[in-house]
């Protein structure tokens, strides 16, 4: 390759996958001599993207940590990725990310090619997500970080933890794997003291340090991250459990509300049973169903529905610039 601009390009764009290049990989790559490879990396160098080199025979190049954020190069499929990410965290519950997600949306829509600019705008508009319960826990975006790097360099951690009937403990762990369900976010995680796997939710994770202790990963008992917070969360009391009657067939609403008992009464109604953390999540999708529904209990959930009722009704009977003048027949 005899374009230098391109051929730098090329080169930063293999640098950019998190791993470690041999010399010898990259000129064959290339088509070029170890040279010209040291030339060019020398080159990207001086445009302030930090790569670091390693000796001997298993050595090559990385790009590492800077401090500053060169620009990065996406190909097509990545760009719209990132794109509809930054769209999704904008209504997350990773706190103060909003802002600055639609500021890097902004950003990256401004120079994305139309075509790409169209997928993103089709996939927007044919997607509505559930917003967040009113209230619900919040994530820092620094703690998040935190959990992640440790995560990724497998180093041992201690944090403060706050569990849910409000007892402190201070915690030495060997982080595993962050697990995003629903609202929550989870770490899954070895506790070191306890000598045992643990779940840990994140709002309730404080000052988070890294050790600089580096461990070999251990492999999770018999299942995935995922399904291991799953088998957790089955053993945890749920803050409220609820019982409504639904005016749509069982077959429908068993499809609506995952994870809830449905019992069928007869062709048009059904009864629900469901336990949850979260009121506000469970009135959004009682009211989603788009269906005639009675709420037996729990009480809260029944004054939250009043609540929610009257705002939507004050907001329907607000007059509008656009509304048409009142006609009295007489």
């Amino acid at each position: 390759m005899t374009d230098t601009p391109a051929r730098l390009l090329t080169l930063l764009s293999l640098l950019q996958t998190p791993r470690e290049w041999p010399g010898s990989e990259l000129a064959e790559r290339l088509g070029v001599s170890h040279r010209t490879i040291r030339r060019d990396i020398e080159r990207l160098r001086d445009l302030g993207y930090p790569v670091d080199a390693s000796r001997g025979a298993t050595g090559g190049y990385r790009l590492v940590a800077g401090t500053a954020m060169p620009p990065l190069l996406l190909d097509d499929e990545e760009a719209v990725a990132i794109a509809v990410g930054l769209r999704t965290a904008a209504g997350h519950t990773v706190e103060g990310i909003e802002e600055a997600s639609v500021r890097a949306l902004a950003k990256l829509e401004q120079v994305l090619p139309s075509r790409l600019r169209r997928r993103v705008g089709a996939l927007g508009s044919a997607t509505v997500p559930l917003p967040p319960a009113a209230g619900g826990p919040t994530v820092d975006p620094e703690r998040l970080t935190a959990l992640a790097a440790a995560v990724a360099a497998h180093e041992r951690l201690r944090f403060a933890y706050r569990a849910g009937d409000g007892t402190e403990t201070r915690r030495l762990v060997e982080p595993h794997r962050l697990v995003a369900s629903g609202r929550r976010w989870y770490l899954v995680a070895y506790d070191n003291e306890r000598e045992d796997w643990r779940t840990f939710r994140v709002d309730r994770v404080h000052d988070p340090r890294p050790t600089g202790v580096r461990t070999a990963p251990r492999a999770l008992p018999g299942e995935d991250a995922a399904a291991f917070v799953s088998r957790s969360l089955r053993g945890v009391a749920p803050a409220h459990r609820a019982v409504a009657t639904v005016r749509l067939p069982c077959e429908r609403v068993a499809g609506l509300l995952p994870g809830a008992e449905v019992e069928r009464l007869d062709e048009d109604r059904c009864r629900v049973r469901t336990a949850t953390e979260a009121l506000e999540w469970l009135a959004f999708r009682l009211v989603l169903l788009d269906a005639e529904f009675e709420v037996h209990e729990p009480p809260e959930l029944i004054a939250y529905l009043r609540v929610l009722g009257g705002r939507a009704l004050r907001a329907a009977n607000a007059p509008t610039s656009d509304s048409p003048p009142t006609v009295t027949e007489r």
